[in-house]
């Protein structure tokens, strides 16, 4: 089976239950491929949740969900070490981070230090508690939600933090066709049915395949000069870094494979530069006062930048 073949079969099988957000759920699945995190921005009930349980389910991974509250503790979401007095030992109970997928639900609703207690996992795949350090299983990913227009009690989510997702997606509201369709076959009774169409050694071998995807020299100096030209945009305050530059090429490597390429062109990093961009830049305050938004300036940013021409023969 073709990596675009077997690429399809995981959409097709999200499709059951997520109806007509194909591009969504492949940039999920992009990320997920290049060993990235993902934040899903987007108002209540438009099937956030739905979709990380439907990715779970066809792929056969562990779900965990946790719902970040105001009181959440690292230890809630970590685990912690238990004194067992029968017979005078420490033992170290499993938080729901050590699940493969991981819907971290509101992320924005607790505090600094709760969410600072992801950024191990998600860099480096493995939690340190009480001086001990345990590997997280493969493959690995977290899918964070945050409502975009309720701002009252939450905690908004530092650069630092921001760096680490490698896109920010939307759902968005379905089209009248879509939402029909939606209310005749309500998504509870659809994932009641979805089974899983690849297993987890399926996923570890396509991530290993997208590793191997060539990215031609000019392919990465297109990347490199697209992050560079955020830097010193005059709308733009802070700019991307270099965890950008990498995760546009992770990202090009993933969309290439689903497309069934072995070398990425400059038209995968166009497709996904709005995703991984727009959540890790800052505009000015003189672009806020103008009304300016950030993906208008990511647009600016294409515009700027000349599309190298690239012969893939040598791939």
């Amino acid at each position: 089976m073709s990596n675009k073949e077997r690429g399809n079969i995981i959409l097709e099988n999200m499709e059951k239950v997520i109806i007509g957000k194909t591009p969504v759920l492949e940039k999920v699945l992009v990320c997920l491929l290049a060993r990235g995190h993902v934040l899903i921005e987007d108002v209540p009930g438009v099937g956030k949740t739905t979709m990380v349980k439907a990715l779970a389910r066809s792929l056969n991974l562990s779900f965990g969900r946790i719902q970040f509250t105001p009181d959440l503790m690292p230890a809630d979401l970590l685990g912690m070490t238990i004194y067992n007095q029968q017979d005078n030992s420490f033992s170290f109970r499993k938080g729901p981070i050590f699940h493969q997928i991981i819907l971290a639900d509101e992320i924005n609703r607790t505090s600094p230090k709760t969410q600072s207690s992801l950024l191990q996992a998600m860099e480096e795949g493995e939690v340190s508690i009480d001086s001990h350090t345990y590997p997280l299983k493969k493959p690995f990913m977290v899918l964070a939600t945050q409502n975009p227009v309720e701002y009252q009690g939450t905690f908004p989510l530092p650069e630092a933090q921001l760096d680490r997702f490698l896109m920010r997606v939307s759902l968005g509201y379905p089209d009248a066709e879509h939402e029909m369709a939606i209310v005749r076959h309500p998504r509870h009774d659809a994932m009641s049915h979805l089974t899983s169409v690849a297993e987890e050694a399926d996923l570890l071998a396509m991530q290993a395949g997208v590793e191997r995807v060539y990215a031609a020299p000019e392919v990465i100096q297109y990347i490199v000069s697209l992050v560079n030209a955020s830097r010193n945009h005059p709308d733009i305050y802070l700019g991307a870094s270099p965890r950008a530059s990498i995760d546009l090429l992770k990202s090009g490597k993933a969309l290439a494979y689903l497309r069934g390429r072995e070398y990425v062109i400059p038209d995968d990093i166009k497709e996904n530069l709005a995703s991984v961009l727009c959540h890790r830049l800052m505009l000015s305050a003189e672009a806020r006062i103008e009304g300016k938004g950030v993906e208008t300036v990511v647009l600016e940013l294409l515009k700027k930048i000349y599309t190298p021409a690239v012969d893939f023969h040598e791939a």
